[in-house]
């Protein structure tokens, strides 16, 4: 069986344009951080570096797989979205992108170790260098309650969408835990108007 997240894992993924909770349990990554504009080409550069690990990842366990196994073992997976978490340092209401802080990301199914990273990073230095990764790192993240909602269109037109979920959040005695928050881009290489993006940050019960 190929493990695909879009036909398996709905729940994560099928978020729509209407606010909404969504439990999230921990999740492994493969990350790396940043700062600065993400038109800049330091941040193409580093996304380039996580997709090209990320291959690797996949090829290496398929190659590996046991050809014969049961139809219901994994033997292959779809490479995850490309995800972010940004927060905009010494912010006053006012987004100056050159001010942000992030970290993106690219999910791994639970059954890749560290040790198969390590490995497939070890064969992508060789292949296709790039200075950045070593900057990559194996990591889990676990966020629990959140509220998201499918944000359709320029990233520039998140705001709106934010205020959607704040409201929801506030509808439901509920308060975000930190100025961060999550992107998983479902779309690229496509129209801004048609770009889909979900948009989740963690949340809490407000204190009486």
């Amino acid at each position: 069986m190929k493990l695909e997240w879009r036909k398996h894992e709905k729940a994560l993924y099928g978020a729509n344009s209407i606010p909404a909770f969504v439990d999230i349990p921990t999740q492994n990554f493969i990350m790396i951080k940043g700062s600065g504009n993400p038109n800049d080409t330091d941040f193409s550069d580093r996304i380039t570096a996580l997709y090209s690990l990320a291959y690797a990842i996949k090829m290496g366990y398929k190659s590996t797989a046991t050809k014969n196994i049961l139809s219901k073992e994994i033997h292959d997976f779809t490479v995850y979205p490309l995800e972010s978490i940004w927060k905009l340092k010494n912010a006053k209401g006012k987004l100056i992108k050159e001010n942000l802080e992030y970290t993106i990301m690219i999910r791994q199914p639970d059954f890749i170790t560290e040790e198969m990273v390590s490995a497939a990073l070890e064969r992508v230095k060789t292949k296709k260098p790039n200075r950045l990764y070593e900057k990559i790192i194996f990591d889990t993240i676990h966020d629990g309650t959140c509220v998201e909602i499918l944000h359709i269109g320029s990233y520039d037109n998140e705001p709106s969408s934010f205020k959607k979920m704040d409201r929801f959040s506030e509808e439901n005695g509920l308060q975000r835990i930190s100025d961060c928050h999550r992107e998983i881009y479902l779309t690229n290489r496509t129209k801004a108007d048609k770009l889909k993006t979900i948009l989740r940050y963690k949340v809490t019960p407000i204190s009486r």
